[in-house]
């Protein structure tokens, strides 16, 4: 197994209180992804752009939910989110990607949002 297949998670939980998407993977990685951090970084063609560059960056999505987890086929799941985006197909290796580097790719979001001039607010409490 490595970060390029790391087959699928053993485990994955939705925590919506914490806004954490849990995963296990079998070789003993575990990984706290923020269902924010997550939308930001959706694989879609809609977040990602269709060429070079970093895609369209997402804003206000502090306080998104992710609504359903789904599986596609053995190798990844779509996440679902409650402002009606669904069109991302996370892989396993992506999943386990964005974990690993979770902290160089949060601090590029967080640096281009300071850049364009938007300060990130703190989501109201889940219902």
């Amino acid at each position: 197994m490595t970060m390029a297949d790391p087959g699928p998670p053993a485990e994955i939980k939705v925590r919506r209180k914490s806004r954490i998407l849990w995963l296990h993977f079998r070789d003993g990685e575990t990984f706290e992804l923020p269902f924010e951090y997550l939308r930001v970084y959706s694989p879609s063609a809609e977040v990602r752009g269709h060429g070079p560059g970093e895609g369209k960056l997402e804003l206000a999505k502090e306080g998104v939910q992710i609504r359903e987890v789904v599986p596609v086929g053995n190798y990844a799941v779509c996440l679902k989110f409650d402002d009606g985006h669904e069109s991302g197909i996370y892989s396993w290796a992506y999943l386990y990607e964005l974990g690993a580097k979770y902290d160089e790719k949060w601090a590029r979001y967080l640096e281009r949002c300071e850049k364009l001039g938007y300060e990130r607010k703190p989501p109201a409490a889940p219902q």
